[in-house]
């Protein structure tokens, strides 16, 4: 086991930021790193009341490289490809947003981690590929499902057959990314988003995720009845506000 820590963590007001810390790898995901991630996602599951946004990144110059094909197989691939899936799932279903904020390679698995996040903001020095078909691999930690659910069919197909990287201007027209901007400005976009997140009902973002994770792929029909039927309603601690708009307030 590595003395430092290869998933860093901060928590400030609010925002948790775990940070992949291999730099020197391009924070290459190894089993140790995936041990450490999955401890953190697991804790703000459980202990993870007082936080309102988290943040994914990469230590150095890069997001991450993708999975370290230089570590040997696990002896139970399967189970701990398994494993490392749903990881990734607990992520994704977090009642918090998640924001991944990205620059110089995003590849592969590393596109994988950012997929499973809520929003994606770039630098323009991204850059983003699915290189599985390099090496003979077919992805196994989301990327065939979510990817196309991001970008559509016809993009996702591209990005996986050519295996051709893009950059962070190209991830942005196509959806990949919501924003792009100048590397310098990165730091300072996350923050302006995370705060506006953080400005509302953290029981509205908790739904509002839920409601569009559970209906993907529904029907409108059984979407408006799932909005219905399993609405979470009003956030009680808002009462008082929505008690000031029914007399005469202003939403907004």
């Amino acid at each position: 086991m590595s003395e430092t820590p290869l998933v860093l963590r901060d928590d400030k007001d609010a925002v948790c930021t775990l940070t992949l810390n291999r730099p020197d790898k391009r924070n290459a995901v190894n089993r140790q790193l995936f041990r450490e991630f999955r401890a953190h996602i697991r804790d703000i599951e459980e202990n993870g009341a007082g936080i309102g946004v988290l943040i994914i990144t990469g230590a150095g110059d890069h997001f991450c490289a993708g999975h370290d094909l230089k570590q040997a197989p696990h002896a139970d691939a399967l189970g701990w490809l398994r494993q490392e899936m749903l990881t990734l799932e607990r992520l994704a279903r977090l009642s918090q947003p998640v924001i991944a904020k990205i620059q110089g390679s995003c590849y592969t698995g590393g596109l994988e981690f950012a997929l499973s996040a809520d929003v994606i903001v770039c630098g323009e020095s991204a850059r983003f590929a699915d290189t599985h078909g390099k090496w003979g691999l077919v992805p196994g930690w989301g990327l065939s499902q979510r990817l196309p659910r991001r970008i559509g069919q016809t993009k996702a197909l591209e990005m996986m057959l050519t295996c051709q990287a893009y950059t962070g201007t190209e991830a942005e027209a196509m959806g990949l990314a919501n924003y792009c901007v100048a590397d310098p400005a990165l730091d300072a976009k996350v923050a302006e988003l995370a705060a506006l997140m953080l400005a509302n009902s953290r029981h509205s973002n908790a739904e509002n995720k839920r409601l569009i994770y559970d209906t993907d792929g529904m029907t409108l029909g059984n979407g408006l009845s799932h909005e219905l039927m399993r609405n979470a309603g009003f956030d009680p601690a808002m009462r008082q506000k929505g008690k000031a708009i029914g007399d005469g307030g202003q939403d907004g």
